[in-house]
């Protein structure tokens, strides 16, 4: 077993997220890293934990997160991270990784790349092509780097499961490409982690490619039908076609499914490649339980069906505030800035008002003009966004660096105040403010402020595009929020700068 303190890098993603509890449990010391540390503390077991803030394209923050630690999990990828080319964005923070692991000198790293084979005939897909790009990159760093190749990853809230969650539940019949025929071995995610543990606490893996993988071994159209028959509804009816395209196929998926197109695309073009384990070392070294398939979609049907879904794909996003929203910045930083808010005075009682602004999105919707924000996450979805993702947690207090329809939870100050910022397709940046302040005994005031700092003269004629819908928008929402609070308004909600 390994001793010293453990660097996990992604603590809030999807894997690491499961991860660091499990870890604890085990008895190990944790430093989660991360780009918002205030996300790492909102997390059930954010007390529990040593949390520093790291970018992966940051070496000088990586290096300082390193310090101190003994050994390192790797699960930090860039598929849904906007801008560059997230094969370059991986490629860059892996160099940045072997340098923060020299400098803290870093006895191990556990890497969870993925599944496949690259060959001339059968190419591995971009996605899978960068996975393994980072695995050759640690491995040439000074530390032991212990590399996890897995296929699909069934689990509540994993990418893989939801995109087939999504098109049984919703499609009878489907077309898809003819990749969809093509073997895989999935894993259940608790299998996952506990390989993950497992090879932390077995020297003996240290510095060893293993491909990891459930006793299944299928093709996606198997899969599709295996879930149905564990939901309980009709067989699905599937057309593999061979001339459509991955771009083609991500499209509708993204229409049909809250996956974001960027990462559907990667997933679609997965297929095209088996991944089935090669090397099954890792039984001996690692050795567990395995799920078979059916019994991993049945547990994540459960999860998702009582709400328990610790960690999901749409926890990856930044929790950062953006430096133009910056308070102590005079007016005339950071270029044109536009504000625009309501407030109104209500009587009655302050909890009840919180209550309803927390619950804010996805079914119970935005108490008002919901077509309006469904139409614009349409929209979003038509432009490669993420669209209404609705709440992946539930109508839970929400915690900062959720997922709340198109927007990311900044700051969840209970009772006082909600801060989201926009992740919908925008000419320029964008954040919405509910602030609540108690001013005597059953009085509060309410506001709801949106903050925008647009990109060029697009940006400009976007914002004046929308003004009219806000004003509307805004003093409703107000009202109405106030109506099922059960409180009364001394006056309309006013204009406030």
């Amino acid at each position: 077993m390994a001793e010293g303190r453990i660097l996990v890098l992604g603590s809030t993603g999807y894997v690491g997220g499961r991860l660091v509890p499990l870890l604890l449990e085990r008895g190990f010391q944790v430093r989660a890293a991360g780009r918002s540390v205030n996300k790492i503390r909102a997390r059930s077991w954010g007390d529990k934990v040593e949390a520093v803030q790291a970018d992966m394209h940051d070496v000088e923050s990586l290096k300082h997160a390193a310090q101190g630690c003994t050994a390192a999990f790797y699960l930090v990828h860039s598929m849904m991270r906007p801008g560059r080319d997230f094969a370059a964005q991986e490629r860059d923070a892996a160099y940045n990784m072997i340098e923060a692991a020299r400098h803290a000198d870093l006895k191990r790293i556990i890497y969870l790349g993925g599944l496949g084979e690259d060959h001339e005939d059968h190419p591995l897909s971009k996605h899978l092509r960068s996975r393994a790009e980072v695995g050759r990159i640690l491995r040439l760093g000074t530390a032991q780097v212990t590399i996890l190749r897995a296929a699909q990853i069934i689990g509540s809230g994993s990418s893989s499961f939801e995109l087939v969650r999504y098109l049984a539940d919703r499609l009878p019949a489907m077309i898809t490409p003819s990749w969809v025929r093509t073997r895989a071995q999935p894993i259940a995610i608790r299998n996952v982690l506990g390989y993950l543990v497992g090879c932390m606490e077995n020297e003996a893996t240290a510095g060893l490619i293993l491909d990891i993988g459930g006793p299944d071994i299928l093709s996606y159209q198997e899969l599709f039908q295996l879930y149905a028959e564990v939901a309980g509804i009709p067989k699905r009816h599937i057309l593999p076609l061979p001339f459509l395209s991955p771009r083609l196929s991500s499209f509708w998926v993204s229409m049909i499914t809250p996956v974001p197109m960027t990462l559907s695309r990667s997933l679609i073009e997965g297929l095209r490649n088996e991944v089935v384990c090669r090397d099954n070392r890792i039984n001996e070294l690692v050795p567990q339980e395995l799920l078979t398939c059916r019994e991993a979609i049945r547990r994540a049907l459960e999860k998702t069906e009582h709400q328990k879904v610790e960690t999901c794909l749409f926890d990856v996003g930044s929790a950062c505030m953006p430096e133009w929203a910056s308070e102590d910045d005079p007016n005339y930083a950071g270029g044109t800035r536009f504000e625009m808010g309501y407030k109104a005075r209500l009587q009655g009682d302050p909890d009840k008002v919180w209550d309803q602004v927390e619950r804010i999105g996805g079914e119970r919707g935005w108490y008002f003009g919901d077509p309006l924000w469904r139409l614009r996450g349409f929209i979003d979805r038509v432009l490669a966004g993420p669209g209404r993702r609705g709440r992946p947690h539930g109508d839970g207090p929400p915690r900062v660096g959720d997922a709340l329809d198109f927007w990311r939870v900044l700051v969840a100050d209970k009772g006082r105040r909600l801060l989201l910022l926009a992740e919908m397709r925008l000419p320029g940046e964008a954040l919405l403010e509910f602030k609540l302040d108690t001013k005597w005994d059953k009085a509060v005031d309410l506001s709801m402020t949106a903050k925008f700092l647009p990109r060029g003269l697009t940006g400009i004629l976007y914002w004046y595009a929308m003004y009219p819908f806000h004003v509307v928008l805004f003093k409703n929402i107000i009202s109405n929020i106030s109506d099922l609070a059960g409180t009364h308004l001394y006056e309309p909600p006013r204009r406030v700068r």
